[in-house]
């Protein structure tokens, strides 16, 4: 039976297969935007700190206001 909260379920359990976490696939898969071909946006390791920042905290990454450009760039890539 499918679950309500989920948006796109298939896309839940096509992430759910590939080996994502029950929250990051739920949290992928409720994405407005969610199956929609991106990468216009540049590598994180031409970010600014404060850009790494607000996306880490878009994204809900705990501890980021201690991390250096580093450790978010890390934190964002295995969120």
């Amino acid at each position: 039976m499918p679950d309500p909260r989920i948006k796109n379920e298939e896309q839940y359990r096509a992430l759910l297969e590939k080996g994502y976490s029950k929250e990051k696939s739920a949290r992928i898969a409720n994405t407005p935007d969610a199956g929609v071909k991106g990468g216009k946006a540049k590598p994180y390791d031409e970010w600014t700190k404060a850009e790494l920042y607000q996306q880490a905290r878009r994204v809900g990454i705990a501890g980021r206001s201690y991390m250096s450009k580093k450790n978010l760039i890390y934190s964002l890539r295995n969120n």
